[in-house]
């Protein structure tokens, strides 16, 4: 009895696996750098503003699905508020690194936004992925 052999992996597969693990790194790191100051109040006990702060990540939450999921308007949203927000966290934070190191941490934090944000417009094997996707939708 011999076993089935397996279909073999077109360049342009592999090429999507690639990039649908690396979009999927990037938007994780999108929401934990988004919630990572909330969960970390909850941590300490701070529950001020539980509500609001749960509403927004889940807001988050949706938002990115929606990119992972193929929305060309939650991607274009997705990429605007991450370099927007992230150069506004960096200059609060370049603010606050006079006098605090925590301000450098926050510095890099809005960094991070901007990195990630960007990743989803300039990483080639993102962008395939994301393009397939957007072509199964009918939205190109």
């Amino acid at each position: 009895m011999t076993r089935p052999s397996r279909p073999s992996l077109s360049s342009s597969d592999l090429a999507l696996a690639a990039g649908r693990t690396a979009t999927l790194a990037v938007l994780a790191g999108l929401f934990m750098l988004a919630t990572t100051p909330f969960f970390g109040r909850l941590l300490q006990g701070q529950t001020d503003h539980l509500f609001r702060n749960l509403a927004y990540a889940l807001a988050t939450a949706v938002l990115l699905w929606q990119v992972w999921r193929g929305s060309v308007w939650a991607w274009r949203l997705t990429v605007g508020f991450s370099v927007f927000s992230g150069l506004l966290v960096f200059i609060v934070g370049m603010l606050a690194g006079v006098s605090h190191w925590q301000g450098w941490v926050i510095s890099a934090a809005g960094l991070g936004f901007m990195v990630l944000g960007l990743c989803l417009v300039a990483v080639p094997s993102i962008r395939a992925f994301l393009d397939s996707r957007w072509a199964v939708r009918g939205l190109r």
